[in-house]
């Protein structure tokens, strides 16, 4: 069902990182259901912005999201000896508590948020299967089912398909576009494939140095 979010718009950010200006006053807004791709050459700052907007770097300026943003990061960050699903489950940390994650008691309603996360991302079935058990893109795809467990009103994606073959690339990238339309669910993503970029994307903006210029 479609999902009334307020989508993200960015403000004037600025991050300094070992006294070197890495963004200088980015502003860019992303709406509801729209997928938005960032381009630019390695050290340009998409990362560093990314991860500003999700919180977790110092900054400048005003992020708008109607809480905080979850961020996919490029190579999934999943623990290899926990199942798919239990991958997922960490996404609920904040609800849950930490001490229900080690003793692995997980509430029945976050183990079916899990379930319907994955089955979101076309993985229905291999919710026990173990995360280095998984293909590439079957591993980005948990990472994808975690940060929609965390019921973030924001998505955003660091290179999710920099290490992944062409085939397996289209099929996140489309996961992610269904995922926008579908949930209403406004997307950033990073990419340095400009061909994958102008396919999956409704907008396209380029970062250089820090600042935003015309794609």
């Amino acid at each position: 069902m479609l999902q009334s979010r307020p989508g993200l718009v960015v403000q004037g950010l600025s991050v300094a990182l070992g006294g070197r200006a890495v963004l200088r006053d980015v502003s860019l807004d992303v709406a509801p259901g729209e997928v938005v791709a960032l381009e630019g050459p390695s050290g340009a700052g998409k990362t560093t912005l990314l991860r500003a907007i999700a919180g977790l770097l110092p900054a400048e300026g005003a992020v708008l999201a109607g809480g905080r943003p979850a961020l996919v990061f490029q190579q999934h960050a999943l623990a290899g000896r926990l199942t798919a699903r239990e991958n997922v489950l960490v996404g609920a940390l904040a609800r849950m508590g930490f001490w229900r994650a080690a003793l692995r008691l997980w509430p029945r309603a976050e183990v079916a948020a899990a379930d319907e996360a994955l089955a979101a991302v076309g993985l229905d079935g291999l919710e026990a299967r173990r995360a280095d058990r998984l293909s590439g893109g079957q591993r980005q795809r948990v990472a994808i089912a975690r940060a929609l467990v965390q019921r973030a009103p924001v998505l955003l994606a660091d290179e999710p398909v920099a290490s992944l073959d062409p085939a397996t690339a289209e099929g996140v990238l489309g996961l992610l576009r269904d995922l926008a339309l579908a949930q209403g669910l406004p997307i950033l993503v990073s990419l340095h494939q400009p061909g994958l970029a102008a396919r999956f994307a409704d907008r396209v903006l380029r970062l250089e140095d820090g600042c935003l210029t015309p794609s």
